[in-house]
């Protein structure tokens, strides 16, 4: 008898204190309740709803709230088209505003036709996995493994790879997620303003024309680009660097590049590059370098 009190005395206990926490949730709910203004889902419903992250929040619904808040321009989303920053303009009442479309750029061109080997890698075709193992045999320490992490981790199907084992950016379909960027062992990727024309398609750091024995196009630290564009470019650690704080849309530096390693981006015609660059037309692999 004593043993079903203290257990009914239990129950009760419970039960109680069960009724006061639920008073007071209904009372905390009701005094901290907000009510969330409904345009926040029109305005999601209007944006591409890509979850990319190109306007500096993680999502949509993120940016949608900042729009309705005031605390952004449509003009930020920089995926969505012409049309569609207009209409969620003229909803909400606001001038579009604007943002330069910024893009995926790869530092390198050293594919399989113009680039050699120093050792065979063996094991997960993963460019991560095979910068572990010596830097992955690629006889340029610094350039592509072309083994497709960047494709991988592209949800927006903005990058391929070609038939030389290196990543191609499509530009309308990039949208600066940045995902490309972190999975790149070798820091090859960068956001840029697809502005940036101007381009230095290389990371070597070495200096003279003996790492052309590894990668014909390679930057040798000539400083020729330098030369004829001074204040544009100058010279650092032995790579070529462009200055995009000033007037960077002139063709010039690329001219007497020997190796084609800064070259200028059309955004219709593609890469071109200057008078004086080798002319590539090898289109198999070049072998192994002799060890």
């Amino acid at each position: 008898m004593a043993v079903s009190m203290l257990a009914l005395t239990a129950v009760g206990a419970i039960a109680g204190l069960t009724l006061v926490l639920a008073s007071l949730l209904v009372l905390a709910n009701k005094k901290l309740y907000v009510v969330e203004d409904p345009r926040i889902d029109i305005v999601e419903d209007m944006l591409p709803l890509a979850n990319c992250g190109a306007c500096g929040v993680p999502g949509c619904r993120q940016f949608a709230e900042a729009l309705v808040q005031g605390e952004a321009l449509p003009g930020k989303c920089t995926v969505s088209n012409d049309d569609g920053r207009a209409r969620i303009a003229s909803f909400l009442g606001v001038d579009v505003g604007a943002e330069e479309k910024r893009v995926a750029r790869v530092a390198c061109q050293g594919g399989a036709n113009v680039a050699r080997n120093r050792a065979h890698y063996d094991g997960l075709m993963s460019c991560r996995a095979a910068a572990q193992v010596a830097g992955g045999g690629k006889g340029c320490v610094y350039g592509c493994l072309g083994l497709d992490d960047c494709c991988e981790v592209c949800d927006f199907d903005a990058i391929h790879m070609n038939e030389q084992s290196l990543p191609v950016v499509d530009e309308d379909k990039c949208t600066a997620c940045g995902d490309c960027v972190e999975a790149c062992p070798k820091d090859l990727i960068s956001l840029h303003p697809a502005s940036h024309r101007l381009w230095v398609a290389c990371r070597s750091l070495e200096e003279g024309d003996e790492l052309l024995e590894d990668c014909e196009v390679g930057c040798t630290a000539c400083g020729r680009c330098a030369m004829d564009a001074p204040g544009l470019i100058s010279m650092q650690n032995n790579l070529a660097v462009v200055d995009y704080t000033g007037k960077h849309a002139t063709r010039v530096p690329i001219e007497r590049c020997p190796t084609g390693a800064i070259i200028w981006i059309d955004p219709v015609t593609g890469t071109l590059k200057g008078a004086a660059a080798k002319k590539i037309i090898r289109k198999k692999a070049l072998g192994d370098a002799p060890t």
